[in-house]
Protein backbone atom coordinates (compact mmCIF):
# COMPACT_ATOMS: atom_id res chain seq x y z
CA UNK A 1 0.00 0.00 0.00
CA UNK A 2 1.26 3.50 -0.83
CA UNK A 3 2.43 5.68 2.03
CA UNK A 4 0.13 8.58 2.89
CA UNK A 5 1.57 11.97 1.95
CA UNK A 6 -0.58 13.97 4.33
CA UNK A 7 0.99 13.43 7.72
CA UNK A 8 2.20 15.73 10.50
CA UNK A 9 5.38 17.69 9.81
CA UNK A 10 7.67 19.86 11.90
CA UNK A 11 7.00 22.95 9.74
CA UNK A 12 6.18 26.01 11.83
CA UNK A 13 2.44 26.70 11.49
CA UNK A 14 2.79 30.41 12.21
CA UNK A 15 5.43 30.77 9.50
CA UNK A 16 3.25 28.84 7.04
CA UNK A 17 0.20 31.01 7.76
CA UNK A 18 2.30 34.16 7.42
CA UNK A 19 2.76 33.25 3.75
CA UNK A 20 -0.99 33.55 3.06
CA UNK A 21 -1.03 36.60 0.79
CA UNK A 22 -4.60 37.82 1.28
CA UNK A 23 -4.63 39.79 4.57
CA UNK A 24 -8.23 38.82 5.45
CA UNK A 25 -7.61 35.12 4.77
CA UNK A 26 -4.35 35.32 6.77
CA UNK A 27 -6.12 36.89 9.79
CA UNK A 28 -8.99 34.40 9.44
CA UNK A 29 -6.39 31.61 9.48
CA UNK A 30 -5.02 32.76 12.82
CA UNK A 31 -8.59 33.04 14.15
CA UNK A 32 -9.24 29.43 13.07
CA UNK A 33 -6.06 28.31 14.85
CA UNK A 34 -7.31 29.89 18.09
CA UNK A 35 -10.81 28.42 17.72
CA UNK A 36 -9.70 24.89 16.84
CA UNK A 37 -6.94 24.81 19.44
CA UNK A 38 -9.40 25.92 22.10
CA UNK A 39 -12.00 23.31 21.11
CA UNK A 40 -9.63 20.36 20.60
CA UNK A 41 -7.15 21.20 23.35
CA UNK A 42 -4.42 20.31 20.85
CA UNK A 43 -1.67 22.48 19.37
CA UNK A 44 -1.66 23.13 15.62
CA UNK A 45 0.54 20.96 13.40
CA UNK A 46 1.10 21.32 9.68
CA UNK A 47 -0.06 18.15 7.91
CA UNK A 48 1.56 17.75 4.52
CA UNK A 49 2.17 21.09 2.86
CA UNK A 50 -1.07 22.96 3.51
CA UNK A 51 -3.35 21.54 6.20
CA UNK A 52 -3.28 22.94 9.72
CA UNK A 53 -4.48 20.06 11.88
CA UNK A 54 -5.31 19.58 15.54
CA UNK A 55 -5.04 16.26 17.33
CA UNK A 56 -4.73 12.91 15.64
CA UNK A 57 -6.61 9.64 15.35
CA UNK A 58 -6.15 6.34 13.56
CA UNK A 59 -8.81 5.05 11.17
CA UNK A 60 -9.34 1.71 9.46
CA UNK A 61 -11.98 1.08 6.82
CA UNK A 62 -13.69 -2.22 6.10
CA UNK A 63 -11.67 -2.29 2.85
CA UNK A 64 -8.51 -2.59 4.94
CA UNK A 65 -7.32 0.92 4.10
CA UNK A 66 -6.05 2.63 7.23
CA UNK A 67 -4.07 5.65 8.29
CA UNK A 68 -3.88 8.63 10.58
CA UNK A 69 -5.64 11.95 10.27
CA UNK A 70 -6.14 15.10 12.28
CA UNK A 71 -9.25 15.34 14.47
CA UNK A 72 -10.04 18.71 12.96
CA UNK A 73 -8.24 21.12 10.71
CA UNK A 74 -8.31 23.56 7.85
CA UNK A 75 -6.44 24.59 4.74
CA UNK A 76 -6.31 28.20 3.60
CA UNK A 77 -6.84 27.62 -0.13
CA UNK A 78 -6.61 30.37 -2.72
CA UNK A 79 -10.35 31.08 -2.97
CA UNK A 80 -11.76 29.61 0.21
CA UNK A 81 -11.03 27.69 3.37
CA UNK A 82 -11.38 23.93 3.43
CA UNK A 83 -12.36 22.97 6.97
CA UNK A 84 -12.00 19.30 7.82
CA UNK A 85 -14.87 18.01 9.92
CA UNK A 86 -15.01 14.25 10.55
CA UNK A 87 -18.20 12.24 10.44
CA UNK A 88 -20.04 14.25 7.79
CA UNK A 89 -22.69 16.90 8.08
CA UNK A 90 -25.98 14.99 7.86
CA UNK A 91 -26.25 14.52 11.63
CA UNK A 92 -25.61 18.22 12.22
CA UNK A 93 -28.49 19.70 10.21
CA UNK A 94 -29.44 21.94 13.14
CA UNK A 95 -26.02 23.60 13.11
CA UNK A 96 -25.61 23.67 9.35
CA UNK A 97 -28.88 25.60 9.02
CA UNK A 98 -27.51 28.32 11.35
CA UNK A 99 -23.88 28.38 10.14
CA UNK A 100 -24.14 30.96 7.38
CA UNK A 101 -22.77 31.02 3.84
CA UNK A 102 -20.93 27.76 3.09
CA UNK A 103 -20.68 24.71 0.84
CA UNK A 104 -19.99 21.12 1.82
CA UNK A 105 -18.22 18.13 0.34
CA UNK A 106 -17.94 14.63 1.77
CA UNK A 107 -15.82 15.63 4.76
CA UNK A 108 -15.06 19.27 4.00
CA UNK A 109 -16.78 22.49 4.80
CA UNK A 110 -15.94 25.29 2.38
CA UNK A 111 -16.08 28.92 3.54
CA UNK A 112 -14.86 32.01 1.67
CA UNK A 113 -14.28 34.12 4.80
CA UNK A 114 -15.13 33.86 8.47
CA UNK A 115 -17.30 37.00 8.30
CA UNK A 116 -19.76 34.87 6.26
CA UNK A 117 -20.41 32.41 9.11
CA UNK A 118 -21.35 32.29 12.78
CA UNK A 119 -18.16 31.37 14.68
CA UNK A 120 -20.15 30.11 17.67
CA UNK A 121 -21.91 27.62 15.40
CA UNK A 122 -18.59 26.59 13.84
CA UNK A 123 -17.11 26.10 17.32
CA UNK A 124 -19.99 23.78 18.25
CA UNK A 125 -19.69 21.87 14.95
CA UNK A 126 -15.98 21.27 15.57
CA UNK A 127 -16.68 20.29 19.21
CA UNK A 128 -19.30 17.72 18.20
CA UNK A 129 -17.14 16.33 15.42
CA UNK A 130 -14.13 15.87 17.70
CA UNK A 131 -16.25 14.34 20.46
CA UNK A 132 -17.89 11.87 18.05
CA UNK A 133 -14.57 10.90 16.47
CA UNK A 134 -12.95 10.31 19.86
CA UNK A 135 -15.99 8.21 20.82
CA UNK A 136 -15.73 6.08 17.68
CA UNK A 137 -12.00 5.56 18.15
CA UNK A 138 -12.46 4.57 21.81
CA UNK A 139 -15.27 2.17 20.89
CA UNK A 140 -13.15 0.59 18.16
CA UNK A 141 -10.34 0.03 20.66
CA UNK A 142 -12.77 -1.56 23.11
CA UNK A 143 -12.47 1.22 25.66
CA UNK A 144 -15.27 1.46 28.23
Amino acid sequence: MAELKTKPTETDVRAFLSTVTDPVRRQDSFTLVELMQEVTGEPPKLWGTSIVGFGQYHYKYASGHEGDSCLSGFAPRKNEFSLYITGGFERHKDLMAKLGKHKTGKGCLYVKKLADIDLGVLRELVRRSVQETKGRVSAAKGAP
